[in-house]
């Protein structure tokens, strides 16, 4: 991952679906997106992206594969790196940040409104899976 990455998100894969969240608040509200959130001070950004999977989902992440990292916002404030991951545990338990939350297949995802170039994101994340 790109060490300028200032936040991070993870595509969490079961089944053939990916867990989407649709967003409660300000950026990207109501869109459906990867669960993430922006880096704290002194943490890697393997670490922000378990951190956030924690607090907005209730579960442990594990085996982060990197995606890609990608700029976001009109400024391109944020680097967010992306990473997939078949491995987790716990139950889904939604913070207040989270409306709502759906495990999807992929071929859906264009049905809904969510943040930009999510297919492309998912379409990179599936394919790690796939050559295992």
């Amino acid at each position: 991952m790109s060490p300028i990455a200032n936040a991070a998100s993870v595509a969490l894969i079961h089944s053939g679906k990916v867990l989407l969240i649709q967003r409660a608040f300000a950026p990207y509200q109501h869109l459906w997106t990867l669960p993430g959130g922006r880096i704290e001070p002194g943490e890697t950004i393997e670490q922000c992206a378990e951190r956030e999977i924690k607090e907005e989902l209730g579960l442990a992440v594990y085996s982060l594969k990197p995606v890609l990292t990608q700029s976001l916002g009109q400024d391109k404030k944020f680097q967010l790196a992306v990473f997939a991951s078949m491995a987790f545990e716990g139950e889904i338990v939604p913070s207040e940040e989270i409306k709502a939350h759906q495990w999807i297949a992929p071929n859906v995802i264009g049905a809904l409104r969510t943040t930009s170039r999510l297919d492309v994101v998912l379409e990179r994340a599936f394919a790690l899976f796939e050559r295992n």
